[in-house]
């Protein structure tokens, strides 16, 4: 069963399968919320509330940050728009407030489409579409990238979803990163370098509880097992919640925050977040693909619940 529905977060469209259900917001093409069995799977916000943290949101056609909101092609530097003032750096893309249209909806599943037209700091022409598909255990998307342009364009993608496993609070969960190399970086957050996690602070391989971390990171040297990596987070009583992505997203980012709004209160909330380039990938081309003109290129990752005892 699907409906839709128009809140201040475009068209909404929620999917239900079985235990399953979901919805998805028509801005951002973000996931408002996801719940499996009744239990929640991401911390959710009232559709007539402003989108916290970018919540679910897919990045296109970077995901993270731009240094200086600006990089060079053939040349000539290109000056995106300051999208992150207080670090002096372009955002997230350029698709995260734009309202996707609807391409078809069948069941439990949804594909929303945007286009990136040529523009400032940008000037190449893209059809972007995310396919998602509700499953018992959880939500899968897909993401398609087509180049319309007459020249080469520089792409690459990300999504943010926060993840939660019920009613437990988020900072009792234990986090699990399976990487093996942290990306540094300086006070303004893009990178400087990289270093083994071995045995450090970055080291999340064999898991930390979610209270005794700080996080705005992002990893990379993925553990890929059969075409994927896998990066959980887990309750005391051994339920999960995965983030599961295939090895187009070569980089994992992780970000905490003590002031996710839940009602009229503030929590712990935890993002996982796919990506596959790092920051900065337009200038340090690091991860970034180049699509030629009448090139395609798909990704795809998903959340899945696993209940104690599975």
């Amino acid at each position: 069963m699907h409906t839709s529905e128009r809140t201040v977060h475009g068209v909404e469209y929620t999917l239900e399968d079985g235990p399953a259900r979901a919805v998805v917001t028509g801005v951002g093409a973000a996931i408002r919320a996801l719940a499996v069995g009744g239990v929640d799977l991401t911390p959710g916000y009232p559709p007539d509330r402003l989108r916290p943290f970018y919540s679910g949101t897919v990045l296109a056609p970077w995901p993270n940050r731009v240094r200086d909101a600006r990089w060079v092609y053939r040349g000539s530097t290109q000056l995106l728009d300051v999208t992150e003032p207080q670090r002096g750096n372009a955002l997230h893309g350029l698709l995260c407030f734009t309202d996707y249209r609807l391409v078809e909806q069948t069941g439990n599943t949804v594909m929303l489409g945007a286009q990136v037209f040529p523009q400032h700091g940008y000037p190449f022409h893209l059809d972007t579409t995310v396919h998602y598909r509700l499953a018992e255990d959880g939500l899968h998307a897909t993401h398609t990238i087509d180049n319309l342009g007459s020249d080469p364009a520089p792409v690459a993608l990300g999504t943010h979803p926060f993840l939660c496993i019920g009613d437990v609070p988020t900072a009792e969960l234990t986090l699990t990163v399976s990487a093996d190399t942290h990306i540094d970086v300086d006070e303004r957050l893009n990178p400087t370098g990289t270093s083994p996690v071995q045995g450090g602070y970055w080291d999340l391989r064999a898991g930390r509880r979610v209270a005794d971390l700080d996080l705005d990171d992002a990893w990379t040297g993925l553990h890929i097992t059969d075409g994927a990596s896998v990066h959980s987070l887990r309750a005391p009583d051994g339920r999960t919640v995965s983030l599961w992505a295939d090895e187009d997203f070569g980089y994992i980012q992780v970000f905490t925050t003590r002031r996710y709004p839940v009602g009229d209160r503030f929590v712990t909330a935890v993002a996982v977040e796919p990506m596959t380039a790092p920051a900065d990938a337009l200038n340090s081309g690091e991860g970034l693909r180049w699509l030629d003109p009448g090139d395609r290129w798909s990704a795809s990752w998903s959340i899945r619940y696993r209940a104690d005892g599975q």
